[in-house]
C-alpha cells in the first residue's frame, strides 16, 4: 500500500471533533473514523518544517516514522492505523489514548503501589524489548511518549526520532536525540556510535520517576545535566567507564562519589534498586538489554504486577472528558454526521494546550 493516498477520499473518512494540542513537530486532532462506526482516533498532522527536512515537499522525519511504524506490531507499541497527505503535510492516524504516563505520575490523587510500578515497568520493557529485537532504537523515551489505554495497556508512541541500528554500531548517528532529562550521558559527550544503552538509560530514568513522582535528573542545559547525573552516579573514570575519555566532547568534572540508590529510592526493594543500578550504569555496555532486565529477580519476586485492567488512570481534563461524553451520546442517539475536512489549528477555537515536553 502506498504511503500517500488521495486526501479527498480520506477527508471524507475522518470527521474532526476538536483540536487537542500542538507539539514541536505536529498538531494533534481528535477525530471520528466514520468507516469504523465513528470510533475515536488521534490524527497527528506533521508540520512541513524547514526546507532541509523536506523531500519532494514532504517531511523526511514523518516519512521515516511512517515506514518504520508499518514494520512493527506489538501490544505495547502505539500502532499506526492509517496515513494520508493533506495540504502538503502528512497526517498519521492512531488509536486515541486518553492519558499518558506523565499524567499518571503527576496526578496527586493516584497512589503508585509497588505492584503498579512493576506492571508499568514490565509493559514498558516488553515494548522496548520488541523494538530492539526489530533493530529499532526509539531514542526519545519519556513519560509523555508512553500512553495508557482505557484497558491499562502501556503503549510506546512518537517514533519521530526512531532509527534502525546494527549489532556492532558502525554508521554514525546524531547524538542530538532524546529529551534532555532522559538522555544518556554518552550522548552529551558526543557519542555517535551507540546502541540499546541509550533507550535503557531512559527506561531507568522513567522507572525512577515512578518511584519519586518527579524527574530524577532535571536540568536546564546540557552541562548542568551531566553535573546533575554525576551528583547521583558519581564522577566517571576509567574504572567505571573505560572508554569515556575517548568520546568526542569529553570533559572532566570535579570528582565526587556516588550516592547509594537506597538513600534516593527509599521505598524500593533491593531487587528494584539492583535493576536501577544496571539501567543507570554510566558505561552503556553495562546496562544490559531489555531482555536481561525482564529476566531480573525484580519481575519474579512479589508483589506480582498489577493486572493491566486494574491500573489507576488519571482524571481527564474537563475539555476532553466533555468531548468523550458528547461522543458517547452522539453515537447512541444521533444519526451519522456529515464528514468534514480536518482544519488547521488556526481555524479552531482555543482549547487547553497539549502538554509540551518539559525539557529539550
Amino acid at each position: 500500500m502506498d504511503i500517500f493516498v488521495d486526501e479527498t477520499q480520506k477527508n471524507r473518512r475522518y470527521e474532526k471533533v476538536c483540536y487537542l494540542g500542538e507539539g514541536q513537530f505536529a498538531n494533534v486532532f481528535l477525530a471520528r473514523d466514520l468507516q469504523r462506526g465513528g470510533c475515536l482516533v488521534a490524527i497527528k498532522k506533521v508540520k512541513a518544517g524547514p526546507r532541509w527536512v523536506l523531500a519532494d515537499g514532504m517531511n523526511l522525519s514523518a516519512i521515516r516514522e511512517v515506514k518504520l511504524l508499518r514494520e512493527i506490531e506489538h501490544p505495547n507499541i502505539m500502532g499506526l492505523q492509517d496515513v494520508f497527505s493533506q495540504d502538503f503535510g502528512i497526517c498519521l492516524v492512531f488509536e486515541f489514548m486518553e492519558s499518558d504516563l506523565e499524567a499518571v505520575i503527576q496526578d496527586a490523587s493516584i497512589v503508585l503501589t509497588p505492584a503498579n510500578i512493576k506492571s508499568l515497568s514490565l509493559q514498558l520493557l516488553k515494548g522496548v524489548e520488541y523494538l530492539h529485537a526489530q533493530w529499532i532504537l526509539h531514542r526519545d523515551l519519556k513519560p509523555n511518549n508512553l500512553f495508557l489505554s482505557p484497558q491499562g495497556v502501556v503503549k510506546i508512541g512518537d517514533f519521530g526520532l526512531a532509527r534502525h541500528f546494527a549489532a556492532s554500531p558502525s554508521r554514525p548517528m546524531t547524538h542530538q536525540v532524546a529529551t534532555r532529562w532522559y538522555r544518556a550521558p554518552e550522548l552529551f559527550y558526543g557519542c555517535t556510535q551507540y546502541g540499546v544503552g541509550i533507550d535503557l538509560w531512559a527506561v531507568g530514568c522513567i522507572i525512577a520517576e515512578f518511584l519519586l513522582r518527579v524527574p530524577l535528573f532535571p536540568a536546564d542545559c546540557d552541562l548542568s545535566q551531566l553535573a546533575k547525573i554525576f551528583e547521583v552516579t558519581g564522577t566517571p573514570d576509567a574504572t567505571v567507564w573505560p572508554d569515556v575519555a575517548r568520546l568526542q566532547t569529553y570533559l572532566t568534572f570535579e570528582p565526587r562519589p556516588p550516592v547509594p540508590f537506597s538513600q534516593i529510592f527509599t521505598a524500593a526493594g533491593d531487587d528494584l534498586i539492583a535493576l536501577l543500578y544496571t539501567l543507570l550504569s554510566l558505561d552503556p555496555d553495562q546496562r544490559g538489554t531489555a531482555t536481561s532486565a525482564l529476566a531480573s529477580p525484580y519481575f519474579k519476586n512479589r508483589p506480582l504486577p498489577t493486572p493491566e485492567s486494574q491500573l489507576p488512570r488519571p482524571k481527564l481534563s474537563h475539555s476532553v472528558a466533555g468531548t468523550l461524553q458528547q461522543h458517547q451520546h452522539q453515537r447512541q442517539v444521533v444519526a451519522p454526521l456529515d464528514p468534514v475536512a480536518l482544519l488547521d489549528a488556526d481555524d479552531l477555537p482555543p482549547t487547553p494546550p497539549m502538554k509540551r515536553a518539559r525539557a529539550v
